[in-house]
């Protein structure tokens, strides 16, 4: 089985990810985003744009995880901002017709909601220790000019199910994904204070510089 956890930028896809990694039996971690960051180092600056527009990404990632659900015997897990319905169905709408059973997850919040977390997550802290509590989020400034279209795009009916999350905490979005996929996770017996740390040094571990 593929979960796959779309959402805008920010959202909360690969902390609920990781989430679910830690609480399900033999799950994996499969990130699309490493396609494309591939794809980029391969590319002078000046030719990087959006890698979800190269074919290369869409069949690269579709390619990998074919495989993967192919040969690993345990659930798959992809955290992706994907809102092209064309590009969702060359990924997600080919594997669905190569006989995977593919799940899918839009987290969604309200705008202010997902501003607050992109402040929050690892690069905005490590930002405001460097240059002060008030320096812009530049590193965020792409997921921020991206929000309003990925949350209105994915609230069609083509990206359910949708998961609001404004009032979920990342354990309970996924005890929610795994309810809806018919999964069980293991129970959640992180205290409050090593939970916050573990996610923190996921946000970190995640940084993008490139």
């Amino acid at each position: 089985m593929l979960l796959w956890i779309n959402g805008p930028f920010g959202g909360g896809k690969t902390q609920t990810a990781y989430e679910l990694r830690r609480r399900l039996a033999n799950s994996v971690v499969c990130d699309p985003e490493h396609v494309g960051f591939g794809l980029h180092r391969m590319m002078p600056p000046a030719l990087r744009g959006d890698f979800q527009d190269l074919v290369a990404w869409r069949q690269g990632v579709f390619e990998v995880l074919d495989h993967v659900l192919g040969k690993h015997d345990g659930t798959v897990i992809a955290p992706m901002t994907v809102v092209e319905p064309l590009y969702f169905r060359e990924i997600v709408g080919r594997l669905r017709a190569c006989g995977h059973d593919v799940r899918h997850f839009a987290l969604l919040a309200e705008r202010e909601t997902v501003l607050r977390r992109l402040r929050e997550r690892g690069f905005g802290n490590v930002v405001r220790l460097v240059a002060g509590q008030d320096a812009p989020l530049r590193r965020e400034s792409f997921a921020v000019s991206r929000l309003d279209l990925c949350l209105e795009r994915l609230q069609a009916e083509e990206f359910a199910e949708q998961i609001w999350t404004d009032d979920l905490g990342v354990s309970a979005v996924a005890e929610h994904i795994a309810a809806a996929a018919g999964l069980t996770l293991a129970p959640d017996t992180e205290g409050e204070l090593r939970g916050r740390l573990r996610r923190t040094w996921t946000g970190i571990k995640h940084i993008r510089f490139d």
